[in-house]
């Protein structure tokens, strides 16, 4: 049975975050309780990087019944363990730290280049065994579901590559950098997207191998842009209330290769996204001046967007370090191994952390942050009218060019 179109194109953007996923599936859990029961899945247009394309591609496979998706999502990440996505035994870490180790003294000779610090062969039978791909196509042959997209970037090509499954009427696209194929998508799909750089081994699609998509990913909200959105929610998995400025009289010690890991994650996973929002954002602004009966040329073909950003309010870099101790031994050892010691290491441990004590604190906070913003969300997903741009008020003030005057005494 076909399903009425929605008045909106609606579309969910799930960015990538690795353990932080979990925040996600609080703020899906929250507008699961928004809608009838028994609703359907409420955003015909998919799009996901990384942890954010497994919750995707899960959503896109269970699109019938929007809560009973959710709730087969949080089952999974609330009763996650790390050994359900990379191997923790000792024995294994041992021999990876010493297969780098090795690698780097003789040059690769004898022992072999190795493929990755982590081996996910946990996260791929994991995957396996809870989602049905053929789904996908039965959903959007019923009309539940326009297209979904996951995106992963080529290591060969250097280009940012969303593979798409959708209906008749969707065509592939190809910019700088980026493109959209057309494809039927499988398990390697999506164990390209989630792949790490360094962290998980990368996937042959197409005699090309892919590495997590949020690499090239300049531009997030494309994806869902191209398959013709025209209402977009964002669920990010960052704190943006702000970061206190550093002193500079006060003396800070070199930074670790554990937080510059976690600094580059950070960076990888989010900041192109809030790049891109901000594009949008002042495209709508200037969109918004002109009538659109006053348009003439290539501006007759935009359209403005309207969208709704949530994001953690809580420092997830907090709940992860009091979290440490959930940790398996052999990792902790590991990330000490690499100076990521107390909150020195936080930010990397909380893209790591796939475990129950952390992510179910996640998908307590995403639910309440939702729940807090309730009537716009459900205005949203809805179809009712909203505002262009719903966010939390620092973050809207950045993406809207209100800017903050810096204190010059900190740079004398």
């Amino acid at each position: 049975m076909k399903i009425s179109p929605p008045s909106h194109k609606m579309a969910l953007v799930l960015p990538g975050g690795g353990a932080r996923g979990a925040f996600q599936v609080g703020v899906l859990k929250a507008i699961a309780e928004l809608l009838p029961e028994g609703a359907p899945n409420p955003f015909p247009i998919l799009s996901g990087t990384s942890a954010g394309a497994i919750n995707s591609i899960v959503l896109a496979s269970r699109a019938r019944r929007f809560k009973i998706a959710v709730q087969h999502l949080e089952e999974v990440w609330q009763n996650f363990e790390s050994n359900q996505v990379f191997r923790t035994d000792g024995l294994t870490m041992l021999k990876s730290s010493l297969h780098w180790l090795s690698a780097i003294v003789l040059g690769g000779t004898l022992v072999g280049t190795p493929k990755s610090l982590l081996h996910n062969e946990p996260l791929r039978h994991l995957l396996s065994e809870n989602i049905r791909f053929p789904r996908i196509q039965t959903s959007i042959d019923a009309g539940l579901l326009d297209a979904v997209a996951i995106t992963a970037a080529g290591y060969a090509s250097a280009r940012s590559t969303s593979f798409f499954q959708a209906s008749a009427v969707h065509e592939e696209w190809a910019r700088t950098r980026r493109a959209g194929v057309r494809s039927t998508l499988n398990l390697d799909h999506l164990m390209a997207s989630v792949a790490v750089p360094l962290i998980f081994p990368p996937v042959m699609i197409h005699g090309e191998y892919f590495g997590d998509g949020a690499m090239r990913q300049a531009t997030p909200l494309s994806p869902a842009v191209h398959l013709g959105a025209d209402r977009i929610l964002v669920i990010g998995v960052r704190d943006e209330s702000g970061t206190p400025e550093h002193d500079p009289n006060t003396p800070q010690p070199f930074p670790s290769l554990a937080l510059i890991a976690g600094y580059m994650l950070d960076t990888l996973f989010m900041d192109g996204l809030y790049s891109d929002l901000e594009r949008l954002t002042r495209i709508n602004q200037l969109l918004d001046c002109a009538p659109a009966e006053e348009r003439r040329g290539e501006l007759q073909d935009v359209r403005p967007i309207d969208t709704m950003v949530i994001v953690p309010s809580e420092d997830l870099r907090e709940i992860a370090n009091e979290q440490r101790l959930a940790m398996p031994r052999p990792v902790r050892a590991l990330l000490r191994g690499i100076g990521g010691r107390g909150a020195n290491g936080s930010r990397l441990l909380s893209f790591l952390m796939f475990e129950k004590a952390y992510t179910s604190r996640l998908i307590d906070l995403g639910y309440r942050d939702a729940m807090e913003v309730r009537d716009e969300l459900r205005a949203f997903v809805t179809g009712a009218d909203v505002a262009r741009l719903s966010a939390p008020e620092r973050l809207s003030d950045d993406l809207t060019g209100q800017y903050r005057k810096l204190d010059p005494d900190k740079f004398k």
